[in-house]
C-alpha cells in the first residue's frame, strides 16, 4: 500500500471509511478536532477515529480469519481480541524462581525483581485493546494510539508478499498459517508493556534476555496458549534471524527465557533442537520470512525521530504551546491525536516530499486553530 494511501486513510473520519472514497490530501471535508476536543479524547477514541488504524485492524482480522488450521486460527483471533497476559497464571506463583533463573543467565540485568513483568496485568482482560496500543516506545516507531495496528498490518503485508514471491519465483509454498500467525502475534504483548499513562506517554519498556520485554513475554504467551512450536519459533525470530551463529544464539536465548516463564521444557515442546543450543533443524524458512517481514522499523524509527521535533515546533508556533509544555499531558494529547489520524510515516513522507509548510497544513487540518 502506498504511503500516500496511508495518509489519506489516516485523516479520514472513522473506521468505516472505504479506501476508494478517501478525500484528497488536506481536503476540508476531513474530520477536524479542536484543541479542547483533542485534550478530552482517550487513546481508544483517537484510534477509533483513525481510518488508517481501523483499516489496518480490519486487515489483521481478515488475515487471521483466513488461517486454515482451526486451533491456530482460534488462538490468534482470541489473542488479538483480548491480549490479556494469561502467562500470569503460570508465572505469578513461581515469580521468585523464574526471576532467579533468568538472572542466573544474565537476562534481567538492570531490572529489579519488583520491576520484572509489567504492572496491572490481568489474565481476564487486557490492559487495553490491541488496536489502541502504540507500536513501540514513545520516542520510537508508531508512537501513537493505534500504532501497533498499522505496524502489524504493514509487517503482515510484507510477510505475505515474501510468501507469494517464494511461490512465484521458486515454485513452492511455505506454511502460510505459520507466517500469518507468527507475524500477527510478534508484538502481542505491546498492549501490556506499552500501557498509556496519565501524562499521555506510554510506559517505559524493560529489557529481557537482551531485547525488549514485550518480545520474550509474547513468545511465552504463545507457548502458554498452546500454539505450535513452529509458530513460536518463527515469532521469536522476528527480532533476529537464525542465519548466523550469533543471531541464532539470541533467538535461542529468547526461546529459553520464554520457556522458563511458561514453565515448559523448550526441547520437549519443540522450540529447540536436542541439546538446546540451536533452533529446530533444518531451520524454518517461515522463521526467516517472519524476521524479514518485521522490518517496518528500519525507516519508521528514524522517521519518528525526525518528525517529532518538527511537530513540536509547529505546536509552539501555531497552537501556543510553550517549550515547557512539550512534556505535558496536553501536548502529548495533541501529538497523539495528530499522529494517530495521519500516521507518523505518512506525515514524514509529506514533509520529505513537499516540505514543512505542507506538513503544517496537514496538522492544521486535523487540529483546527480556534
Amino acid at each position: 500500500m502506498e504511503r500516500r494511501e496511508f495518509l489519506k486513510m489516516g485523516v479520514a473520519a472513522g473506521a468505516m471509511v472505504a479506501a476508494s472514497a478517501l478525500p484528497a490530501l488536506a481536503d476540508p471535508s476531513y474530520t477536524s478536532f479542536t484543541l479542547k476536543e483533542c485534550f478530552a479524547m482517550t487513546p481508544q477514541q483517537m484510534a477509533e477515529q483513525s481510518g488508517a488504524v481501523m483499516q489496518g485492524w480490519k486487515y489483521i482480522h481478515t488475515e487471521a480469519a483466513g488461517i486454515r488450521n482451526p486451533k491456530i486460527r482460534n488462538s490468534v483471533v482470541e489473542i488479538i481480541n483480548n491480549p490479556a497476559p494469561k502467562l500470569l497464571d503460570v508465572v505469578l506463583s513461581r515469580k521468585k524462581e523464574v526471576y532467579k533463573e533468568l538472572d542466573k543467565n544474565g537476562w534481567v540485568k538492570g531490572v529489579s525483581f519488583d520491576a520484572f513483568l509489567p504492572e496491572n496485568g490481568s489474565t481476564d482482560k487486557a490492559n487495553q485493546p490491541f488496536f489502541t496500543s502504540p507500536g513501540s516506545g514513545y520516542s520510537s516507531h508508531h508512537c501513537y494510539p493505534g500504532g501497533l495496528a498499522t505496524h502489524t498490518a504493514l509487517n503482515l503485508k510484507m510477510s505475505l508478499a515474501l510468501y507469494n514471491n517464494y511461490s512465484d519465483i521458486y515454485e513452492f509454498n511455505l506454511d502460510k498459517d505459520v507466517v500469518v500467525a507468527a507475524q500477527i502475534l510478534h508484538d502481542l504483548h505491546k498492549p501490556w508493556v506499552f500501557q498509556w499513562q496519565k501524562d499521555g506517554e506510554c510506559r517505559t519498556e524493560q529489557s529481557l534476555a537482551g531485547t525488549g520485554e514485550h518480545h520474550v513475554l509474547g513468545v511465552a504467551e504463545s507457548i502458554v496458549r498452546g500454539l505450535p512450536a513452529e509458530v513460536c519459533v518463527a515469532q521469536a525470530c522476528a527480532h533476529g534471524h537464525p542465519g548466523f551463529d550469533k543471531d541464532e544464539a539470541s533467538a535461542v536465548n529468547w526461546l529459553k527465557a520464554a520457556a522458563i516463564i511458561a514453565n515448559v521444557d523448550p526441547v520437549k515442546y519443540g522450540l529447540l533442537e536436542k541439546g538446546g543450543e540451536s533452533l529446530p533443524l533444518p531451520r524454518s524458512m517461515e522463521a526467516f520470512v517472519t524476521h524479514l517481514g518485521d522490518h517496518d522499523w528500519v525507516l519508521t524509527v528514524p522517521a519518528a525521530h525526525w518528525l517529532i521535533p518538527v511537530t513540536e515546533e509547529i505546536a509552539m508556533q501555531d497552537y501556543g504551546f510553550k517549550k515547557a509544555d512539550l512534556g505535558s499531558a496536553k501536548f502529548h494529547a495533541f501529538r497523539n491525536l495528530v499522529f494517530s489520524q495521519a500516521t507518523v510515516m505518512a506525515l514524514y513522507h509529506l514533509m520529505q516530499k513537499d516540505g514543512k509548510d505542507a506538513l503544517r497544513k496537514q496538522i492544521n487540518s486535523i487540529v483546527v486553530k480556534a
